[in-house]
């Protein structure tokens, strides 16, 4: 008798024997012959046959087989395609096991699963080794919340921006995905300032909230809070990515002069000139140029070409140049002693009008700030 027959009788024999045989024996039968498949322990018409056998057990009632199949199947590159497709597309139990492990299933595949599972079958998919560009892109897409939160602990997941942009706006109220968004290095800036102003959509309507100050003080409070963690947030910021933050504020109306202003006194310096390069349409060297070095007639006319009205240019003015002289080493200043000649500019505390109490409420932050870092080192010491 042949090989090839040989094998076919092995598995004629297994096939009879697995209608009487039980669960727990079907099982182990299924693992060991999968097992020597993957592992190519079988001459090549055996293989042949056991491929055969592997698939008829798919239809095998008891799902404790199909489970014993999966897990000797799931990391193999060499397992039968149409036995992965089959088991990944089981109860979840079992797919879970292929749709987290095997290198088989293509993006595709998976994409598609992502588009029509449930939860727990996107955060098995989102925790994968390595997850593509294009399958992150998809669970950032469509993905509930818990595999998108999944997905952003994953250190194997290729994450674009547009999709971090896209859970920040999808999931961003939430505090599971804000917070692993929030902790995740390669978030963008712009989807940092969306959460900051989602974080403080949610408090303001809070029962707590509003009861303590009502909705009219709690939605003032809150935004003066989200302006003042904006400015906070250009610190981390790198250059590179002033461009989009600002299109994004500008998208949402926060590219205000009021906000300019405090990104000055706060000596932001390069974000206010790539707001200036947003607004004006002028070149980046040239702003730059103005803004190390320009005489005042030539700053006040970038600042018009930005929509800056003439009675901010004197207190932009003011703090350009101090901030200039820190830059070049002939003084030391901060917040607090650049917004005060600020003021001065107006007039001193006597000034009055809405550009005067932007800058006295500048100046007070500054003070508070500064007292609260000497009292905490006078307690650390």
């Amino acid at each position: 008798m042949g090989r090839k027959q040989t094998g076919m009788v092995v598995v004629s024999h297994f096939l009879k024997w697995i209608y009487t045989a039980r669960v727990s024996e079907r099982a182990a039968a299924a693992h060991a012959l999968a097992r020597a498949y993957v592992n190519c322990e079988l001459p090549f018409e055996d293989r042949c046959a056991a491929e055969a056998a592997l698939t008829l057990l798919l239809d095998d009632a008891s799902s404790k087989v199909r489970l014993a199949m999966a897990e000797a199947f799931s990391m193999s590159h060499h397992a039968p395609l149409q036995i992965i497709s089959a088991l990944a597309a089981d109860q979840p139990e079992v797919a879970g096991v292929v749709l987290a492990r095997s290198p088989l299933l293509t993006d595709a595949d998976l994409i598609n699963r992502v588009a029509a599972s449930q939860k727990a079958t996107q955060k098995l998919i989102a925790d994968r080794p390595s997850v593509s560009m294009a399958l992150s892109a998809a669970i950032a897409e469509v993905g509930e919340a818990e595999a998108c939160a999944v997905l952003l602990a994953n250190s194997g997941a290729d994450i674009a921006s547009l999709s971090f942009r896209r859970m920040a706006e999808r999931h961003g109220h939430l505090p599971l995905v804000r917070e692993a968004l929030i902790s995740d290095i390669r978030l963008p800036a712009d989807c940092r300032h969306m959460l900051l102003v989602k974080l403080g959509e949610t408090l303001k309507t809070s029962p707590l909230v509003m009861a303590l100050m009502g909705a009219a003080r709690a939605d003032r409070v809150m935004r003066d809070a989200c302006v003042k963690a904006s400015v906070t947030l250009i610190e981390g910021t790198r250059q590179e990515e002033h461009a989009a933050l600002i299109e994004h504020l500008r998208l949402r109306g926060d590219l205000t002069a009021s906000f300019l202003i405090r990104t000055i006194a706060h000596g932001k310096v390069d974000f206010f000139g790539s707001a200036l390069v947003a607004l004006s349409q002028q070149s980046e060297p040239r702003v730059r140029a103005l803004l190390a070095g320009g005489h005042d007639v030539a700053l006040q006319a970038l600042f018009r070409s930005a929509g800056m009205a003439a009675a901010t240019h004197a207190v932009i003015l003011r703090a350009l140049k101090i901030w200039r002289e820190v830059a070049n080493g002939k003084r030391v200043a901060g917040v607090q002693e650049v917004s005060w000649l600020m003021l001065k500019e107006l007039g001193g505390q006597s000034a009055e009008g809405d550009l005067a109490a932007l800058i006295k409420s500048i100046h007070l932050d500054a003070l508070r700030e500064n007292a609260r870092g000497h009292a905490l080192a006078i307690a650390a010491a």
